[in-house]
C-alpha cells in the first residue's frame, strides 16, 4: 500500500549538538499526535547514530543523505551502506540533484548505490528531476524517464517495490520557486505511468512519489491533495520544527 511520507533533508547543516536538539524537539512535537504520514529526517552522517538513539524511531525514521558506491575497503572518507544501516538509520537519500551536479554522480554510480542500500536493508529515497533549461525546452518528461530507467529498471519487481521516488524540479530547490500543484501532479502521474510500463499497475500504484521543490507550510496542503503527490522531500523548512510541523500536518 502506498505510504504518505514527509522527509526532511538537513543537507550540510547543524552541528551534532544542534542536530540532536532539533531531532528531540521534533520528537516532542509529534508525541501523542495521530499522523497521516510517516516522518523521516535526513541528517549528516555524523549525527545518525546519536539521533537514532535519542528519538522514538517508531515515530521518526532516520535517513542518511548519501552512501558510498563500494561495499567496504580503502576508500578514505566514504561511508558504506552497511555503516549507515548499523547506526539505526532506515533510509538513504540517493541521486539528489546536488550530488549529481557537484559530485558528478552518474546513473551507473547511482545504480550501484541503490543495490548496496537495498542489500543492507535500507529504503532508498531516489531523487529525479530536471533543471530549468530542460523544463523550458519541454524535455522534463524525457529527463525523469531516463533517470528512472538508467538507474532503477534493472531491479527486480520485488526490489523496486521497496523504493521511494522523490521528484525534485531542480529549478525550484532553494529558489523560492515551486512547481504548481498541477505541474507536480502532471509529472508525478507521468512518472507513475513510466513505472507501470516496466513493473505493472500494482507496483506503480503502490510506489510513493514525493515532491521536492520548496514545499512549505503555505503550499503543502494543496500539493499533497493531488492524487499522485504522496508527500515531500523538504530542505530548508525541515531545519525548524515551527516550519516543518505545518508541512507534516498538511495531511
Amino acid at each position: 500500500m502506498r505510504k504518505n511520507i514527509i522527509a526532511g533533508n538537513w543537507k550540510m547543516n547543524t552541528t551534532l549538538e544542534q542536530g540532536l536538539e532539533l531531532a528531540k524537539e521534533l520528537n516532542e512535537a509529534l508525541k501523542g499526535k495521530t499522523l497521516k504520514c510517516d516522518v523521516v529526517i535526513g541528517t549528516p552522517f555524523t549525527h545518525l547514530a546519536s539521533v537514532a538513539a535519542a528519538i522514538d524511531t517508531n515515530v521518526i525514521g532516520v535517513a542518511a543523505q548519501n552512501c558510498a558506491d563500494q561495499d567496504k575497503g580503502a576508500y578514505t572518507g566514504e561511508v558504506s551502506a552497511a555503516m549507515v544501516a548499523s547506526t539505526g538509520a532506515k533510509y538513504v537519500i540517493l541521486g539528489h540533484s546536488e550530488r549529481r551536479a557537484y559530485y558528478h554522480e552518474t546513473a551507473e554510480i547511482l545504480k550501484t548505490k541503490v543495490g548496496l542500500a537495498l542489500a543492507n536493508g535500507l529504503t532508498p529515497i531516489f531523487c529525479i528531476g530536471e533543471v530549468l533549461e530542460e523544463r523550458e525546452a519541454g524535455k522534463h518528461f524525457d529527463v525523469v524517464d531516463e533517470q528512472v530507467k538508467a538507474s532503477l529498471f534493472e531491479l527486480s519487481a520485488e526490489d523496486f517495490a521497496k523504493l521511494v521516488i522523490a521528484y525534485e524540479p531542480v529549478w525550484a530547490i532553494g529558489t523560492g520557486k515551486t512547481a504548481t500543484a498541477d505541474q507536480a501532479e502532471e509529472i508525478h502521474a507521468h512518472i507513475r505511468r513510466t513505472i507501470a510500463s516496466k513493473y505493472g499497475e500494482e507496483i506503480a500504484d503502490n510506489c510513493t512519489i514525493l515532491y521536492g521543490g520548496s514545499m512549505n507550510g503555505a503550499n503543502a496542503a494543496e500539493l499533497v491533495s493531488k492524487p499522485n503527490v504522496d508527500g515531500g522531500l523538504i530542505g530548508g523548512a525541515s531545519l525548524g520544527v515551527d516550519k516543518f510541523m505545518p508541512i507534516i500536518e498538511a495531511f
